[in-house]
């Protein structure tokens, strides 16, 4: 006990002796001595771990020494001495920018901690960083969010705690704070915007939605910017999406993650940004293999195309176009049968009616309309009879089909008003009601078909070209409840669909975007070992190294 109070008076009279001298840097031997009572009593070093940073500025050529010894105390045994030597770190590069980056790099590493008092103490630490030079703080901190390949399993798993820390910390701590800390404004946005793409190689499907998220806030991309600006989003997304990659049907994830990211460009499109390359994507690598996709996956892709259609250039509808009608009389079948699907119907009418409304004339060939514009594309001196009696036979079948399935449907829902009062058990009430919704989306759906076929019964159609039309799923009533209106022998759980209007996960898709299932979980919830999506049959993310602080 003695030696211990010797070590703490001995500090006591290092830290007075430099505080009282007028010129620090003589008393060398002083500072020598705290950086030596770090090795001493657990009080000692909490005491070495406030002297050590307090001083070391005025010691440049002992500040290495200083620094590895104030990292022991860092992984000390004794919580308190961790805390303290925690709660100094800023201190040395506060005089000192040089170790800045070392620093963040140390307190990246430290958001592991298991404490509650060691993680806030972190936490702080890196706040006062932050706010001392943003710029270097937020460069040093990405560092552990990129993609590290190549790893063992064991300095991965490290990596990888880290990784998620460092993530969080950016969503809960700094994102937030942006205004305060992303001074001057434009510089500081850009700056991060840069960071956020250097570091988007290997991302779960929450994280990317979580840094679209936050560039999406950013006065750089706000209501304001121009359309050039916008465009830089939706580049970000097309090379998540693997625009560039050969489309594999056999890869679920790849159909998915096409799904979700061109759901998240929609609002963009509508601010004038171009949704050319992934339609061309789509038309050229997708809808050639369409009939070998999942059913799902079919159902998910089609309603996605059917609002993207809203926002297609001309060029892109005629381009598009073919394969949509070839796909459209293969749903609008020619006999009457009970099993079709009438959401994917209504999906393909609708997409049908808006491509159509940009290049109508490029339906002369297709269903054997007679629609002139003036231009040698009308090719009304050709014969498509045969065209327009198939494409018109179909549109009258399906017609018939949904007339009575709305009447089916009528009638079921009547009867399935008297079962739910007759139900005993909330097991058959809710199974009851969900079949009541399975019911009112295919009930809209027909209807919608019913408003869209009609207007292409004549020699020359009217396509529709706004937004009147709303698409059955869009109304969900509940979030959790069924969003697909497959009838009569392709039925499909709810909970497997792409959700609706008031999905509360849409920012980066925008209001009226369809957001796919895949991104539709919490960002608390993302860390699960299935960690799936990825490019070429990769995790979205890479595999990592540990960090050592020294």
């Amino acid at each position: 006990m003695a030696d211990a109070a010797d070590d703490i008076d001995k500090l006591y009279e290092f830290g007075e002796s430099l505080n009282d001298a007028k010129d620090k840097s003589e008393n060398k031997q002083d500072y020598e001595g705290i950086i030596a009572a770090a090795n001493g009593s657990v009080k000692a070093k909490q005491l070495a771990a406030q002297l050590i940073p307090k001083f070391v500025k005025f010691f440049p050529e002992l500040a290495e020494q200083a620094l590895d010894q104030h990292l022991n105390l860092i992984e000390d045994q004794e919580l308190g001495v961790r805390v303290q030597a925690i709660r100094g770190l800023p201190l040395f590069c506060k005089d000192t920018p040089e170790q800045l980056t070392k620093i963040v790099d140390i307190l990246g590493q430290l958001l592991i901690a298991g404490e509650n008092v060691e993680r806030d103490a972190v936490h702080k630490a890196l706040m006062t960083v932050l706010r001392q030079d943003v710029k270097t703080s937020l460069t040093a901190l990405f560092k552990h969010i990129g993609s590290i390949e190549d790893q063992s399993a064991e300095d991965f798993s490290t990596w990888d705690s880290i990784r998620k820390k460092v993530l969080l910390f950016l969503r809960d701590k700094v994102f937030p704070l942006k205004t305060e800390l992303l001074v001057p404004q434009e510089l500081m946005e850009r700056h991060i915007t840069t960071l956020v793409k250097q570091n988007l190689q290997d991302v779960t499907a929450a994280e990317f939605k979580m840094f679209m998220d936050f560039l999406k806030s950013l006065s750089l991309f706000g209501h304001k910017a121009p359309a050039e600006r916008i465009q830089e989003l939706v580049e970000i997304i097309e090379g998540q999406a693997d625009l560039d990659a050969q489309f594999n049907v056999s890869d679920a994830d790849h159909i998915e993650r096409f799904i979700s990211c061109l759901s998240m460009t929609f609002p963009f499109f509508k601010r004038g940004a171009s949704g050319s390359k992934f339609l061309n994507y789509l038309n050229k690598q997708i809808m050639p293999v369409f009939d070998k996709l999942p059913e799902q996956g079919k159902l998910d892709l089609l309603k996605n195309l059917a609002e993207c259609s809203l926002c297609a250039t001309t060029q892109d509808s005629r381009q598009l176009l073919p394969s949509v009608v070839q796909l459209l009389k293969k749903y609008m079948v020619r006999r009457k049968i009970e099993e079709i699907n009438y959401t994917c119907i209504e999906c393909l009418l609708y997409t049908f009616h808006h491509l159509a409304h940009k290049t109508p004339n490029a339906t002369n060939s297709l269903c054997g309309y007679k629609i002139v514009t003036g231009q040698p594309s009308d090719r009304l001196g050709e014969d498509f009879s045969e065209q327009y009696k198939d494409f018109t036979e179909r549109l009258s079948t399906v017609e018939d089909l949904a007339r009575a399935m709305i009447k089916k449907l009528t009638q079921g829902m009547a009867d399935q008003n008297k079962a739910l009062a007759a139900a005993k058990t909330e097991e058959e009430k809710d199974a009851i009601k969900t079949q009541k919704l399975n019911a009112t989306f295919a009930l809209r759906a027909c209807n919608n078909i019913l408003a869209m076929t009609q207007p292409l019964n004549a020699k020359t159609p009217k396509f529709i070209g706004d937004q009147k039309t709303n698409l059955s799923w869009k109304e969900a009533a509940k979030p959790s409840g069924p969003s697909t209106a497959t009838v009569a022998g392709q039925k499909r759980p709810a909970a497997t669909t792409n959700g609706s209007n008031n999905n509360p996960l849409k920012k980066g898709r925008g209001a009226g975007g369809t957001q796919h299932q895949l991104v539709n979980k919490a960002f608390s919830g993302i860390y699960d070992s299935g960690r799936s999506s990825g490019r070429g049959g990769r995790s979205w993310r890479g595999r990592g190294r540990g960090r050592s602080y020294h």
